[in-house]
């Protein structure tokens, strides 16, 4: 049972990806061009006593080509295990590292749609044991599709990750397969300032669960120069199965 509850916790942590422009969980199909860098650290946190974890995730983004990506990104957990509604254990550490790469092979300026395949893998370097990754290599790839329009932009997101574990009993109580499906929009407010929303679905981790979690955030991005963002977003839930209320926090910088 406490092992359930610490790999439910670290599940909602890691539904908040690093890849997308921060604070959205939605990526976007745009890349950084070649021989340029962009480096990122964000910041998630449960404010419930039933979701007590945070995480912090370095990004490291390094344009290979013009439409081409390669995103290396590590994350490092802290949750507490709660039982009869208090913490009585607390563990942090390393999670699985990602390795992911972002293919944009359409764009139509006139449009202003474009689409890329960001497919990609997590490495075992978490200790699955204490709830941190999988124990074993797994594999995914998500479909991005981008609008930009004359206030800003819209995205969607279609993702599927395969999910192989170390340990027996995760093998019997989480999700092998999961999908994932979101849009967002990026509205320009003021020359730097930017106002962000984004809503998904995705396949509840835990097998015995039949109801999926779908998510709404909101949040905010403000650019201190061409190449230094700040965000801060709040993400919601819809149902019952997603976590309440999590606090999203970063900044990127671009080099």
């Amino acid at each position: 049972m406490i092992k359930k509850f610490t790999l439910i916790i670290t599940a909602f942590l890691c539904a908040v990806p690093a890849f997308a422009d921060a604070p959205l969980i939605t990526d976007d199909t745009g890349t950084q061009g070649k021989g340029k860098f962009q480096f990122e650290v964000d910041y998630a946190g449960g404010v419930t006593i039933q979701y007590p974890g945070q995480q912090i995730a370095a990004t490291l983004t390094c344009g290979v080509v013009d439409n081409v990506d390669v995103i290396l990104s590590l994350p490092y957990n802290w949750h507490a295990i709660v039982w009869e509604g208090s913490p009585f254990n607390a563990y942090d550490g390393v999670n699985d590292a990602s390795l992911q790469v972002k293919w944009r092979f359409f764009e139509s300026k006139p449009t202003g749609l474009s689409f890329a395949l960001r497919p990609g893998i997590t490495f075992p370097s978490g200790n699955e044991a204490k709830g941190f990754g999988t124990g074993k290599l797994t594999e995914g790839l998500m479909f991005i599709a981008t609008e930009e329009w004359r206030h800003g932009l819209v995205h969607c997101n279609a993702g599927y990750n395969h999910n192989a574990f170390n340990m027996e009993s995760d093998n019997e109580t989480l999700q092998h397969n999961q999908w994932h499906a979101s849009i967002a929009t990026e509205l320009n407010m003021m020359k730097n300032l930017r106002s962000v929303a984004d809503i998904g679905i995705d396949t509840n981790t835990v097998t015995a669960y039949t109801a999926n979690p779908v998510y709404i955030l909101g949040g905010l991005i403000y650019s201190v120069t061409e190449n230094l963002d700040l965000d801060f977003g709040v993400k919601g839930r819809l149902n019952n199965a997603a976590p309440p209320t999590t606090v999203l926090a970063g900044f990127t910088t671009r080099f």
